[in-house]
């Protein structure tokens, strides 16, 4: 079953008074946790703030980079201003001939792994899948994912020292501005070139700032969508042969696994001038936490949140964010859900699950799984 789908970790602070005080290395955050208020909190940048460098990610990741994230890490109007110049790249998937490119590619990656005695799926397609379909969206040969790939399933925190990871993220990042700089071209570092803030042409840090987000912000939260979609399909194979009967209901479940599987737990805010957050002080300067994955089992929203349904209408759910910061990658996401769903439809007969190590993450009193470290499956071919 996906992470969480037959429990939800949240449910008790929800209900009780919305919130959960939860220490992340030592600095007490308050997780804002109800549907309603984390949609009102994800407009209110004036109080809760995304213009606080390296705070924005919980952890912070203060010691695993040296830029500020963009657009990310800033408010209107510098947030608006990059988000808008790079539209053009992140909407390419909802363009038909790159969903065809994306379903090309999960078939072309699927193919050997069909009837083979048996798959370690996160590192062993989940990853791959995840850095070739990057170079595509970014507009950069595929044989660049063969660096990418030897990251890991994330670019600072995977089995190896942050800051060592992201120094190599960051040495990689100034590689190509230094080479878009003599040779601009069509991919993202070129069109960094050519974009500008306030009339002036982006700073070295400014362009590494966005694509360090490019390269880590959309990393393991579409490898863990990947590794649950599949996880689920292979103890519920009759939902998958309807939706090959129904490639209609593709789009509707594709959504659902984005709001059960919640990929991105939550996202950090600064109260530049404090808040009142249910029964808790923020102080100044303090940081709030926007969880996406209690608002989407919130049940004053969603009928019966722990049930996978995969019919759901309406689901407003909050997967991708909300508010100014929505994922500007949900396209991307999106697209490889879709092209994966219907390439498992329509190329096995069965998917059998061997064996799964999943990921937990940590809240005070509260656990929640969230991805697999490890997903061992056998594909029967059709």
């Amino acid at each position: 079953m996906p992470p969480d789908l037959d429990r939800d970790p949240f449910a008790e602070p929800r209900r009780r008074d919305g919130v959960l005080l939860a220490d992340f290395e030592g600095e007490p955050i308050s997780m804002i946790l109800g549907h309603r208020a984390v949609r009102e909190a994800a407009k209110a940048w004036q109080t809760y703030s995304s213009d606080a460098p390296f705070r924005v990610p919980i952890p912070a990741e203060t010691g695993v980079r040296s830029v500020r994230q963009l657009p990310i890490e800033a408010d209107p109007p510098l947030h608006k201003t990059v988000r808008d110049q790079l539209k053009p790249i992140f909407l390419k998937p909802a363009a038909p001939d790159y969903a065809a490119r994306i379903e090309a590619l999960v078939g072309r990656l699927l193919a050997p792994l069909l009837d083979a005695r048996e798959i370690e799926m996160v590192r062993g397609f989940a990853l791959p899948l995840q850095s070739i379909a990057l170079t595509h969206l970014l507009g950069m040969p595929e044989t660049e994912a063969e660096e990418w790939i030897a990251w890991g399933t994330h670019v600072f925190h995977d089995g190896a020292d942050g800051g060592a990871k992201g120094a190599v993220l960051a040495d990689y990042i100034r590689r190509r501005i230094d080479a878009a700089r003599r040779n601009p071209g069509a991919d993202l570092f070129g069109a960094m070139t050519r974009m500008t803030i306030e009339g002036r042409p982006l700073t070295d840090d400014e362009m590494a700032g966005i694509a360090n987000l490019a390269f880590a912000g959309g990393r393991d939260t579409v490898i863990n969508a990947v590794a649950a979609v599949i996880a689920h399909f292979a103890q519920d194979r009759p939902a998958l042969d309807l939706l090959r009967g129904e490639p209609r209901r593709l789009p509707a479940a594709v959504e659902e696994f984005i709001r059960v599987t919640a990929p991105l737990t939550h996202i950090g805010r600064v109260c530049p001038h404090g808040a009142q957050i249910g029964p808790y002080r923020v102080a100044a300067g303090g940081r709030v936490s926007l969880c996406w994955a209690s608002a989407n089992f919130d049940d004053t929203v969603f009928d019966a949140p722990t049930e996978l349904r995969l019919d759901r209408n309406p689901n407003p759910h909050l997967g991708f964010g909300s508010g100014p910061h929505s994922c500007l990658g949900a396209a991307q996401a999106r697209s490889i859900l879709r092209a994966l769903i219907r390439q498992l439809a329509e190329r096995t007969a069965a998917i059998d699950l061997v064996a799964q190590e999943r990921s937990e993450e940590h809240f005070g009193p509260i656990t929640r799984t969230a991805g697999f470290r490890s997903l061992h499956v056998r594909l029967h071919a059709r």
